[in-house]
């Protein structure tokens, strides 16, 4: 038999509030509205010298930096088809077929994604997580379980398993 190990993180500071909007069956756009989003993490791996599997602040620090970047920010995809972001030194020019919206720069939260979907948050937190542990010299990852809830019990949640 084969013992597993798994630490979670779910805590209130890591909740993040921010503005989206999504498109869905090819050219629906949704209005412009906004979460409180939640956000989970079990990092399963072997226990290290230290029997454990990540340390709990290194791993809430990580996250809370990132969940941090998002909060109070317009989130907005980089690579939509039809969604377009065109940024320069102030503002951000979005449009979508006729709409159109301006926002400060610094209000935004460009991200390589194509639709900010709840499940596209939850890979793009697990990936910058993940790079981020990495720098820390964290590399006993074996699986990561990220969980963005946007609607309390709405929960997209992204799995990556090292290979």
């Amino acid at each position: 038999m084969t013992k597993q190990y798994c630490v979670k993180l779910e805590k209130e500071s890591l909740i993040f509030s921010a503005a989206h909007f999504i498109t869905f069956a090819g050219n629906i756009c949704e209005r412009l509205h906004g979460h409180n989003y939640r956000v989970f993490a079990e990092v399963y791996g072997p226990l290290d010298e230290n029997e454990y599997v990540i340390d709990f602040i290194a791993l809430r620090d990580a996250l809370q930096a990132i969940t941090q970047e998002l909060d109070h920010r317009m989130l907005l995809p980089e690579s939509h088809p039809t969604i377009k972001v065109q940024a320069d030194a102030k503002e951000v020019l979005v449009t979508f077929e006729d709409r159109r919206w301006i926002f400060p720069l610094d209000d935004c939260a460009i991200l390589p994604m194509n639709n900010t979907t709840a499940e596209r948050l939850a890979e793009y937190i697990s990936e910058r997580l993940l790079s981020a542990l990495k720098v820390q010299g964290i590399t006993n990852i074996q699986k990561l379980v990220l969980g963005v809830d946007e609607n309390e019990g709405q929960w997209a949640i992204a799995t990556t398993v090292a290979q």
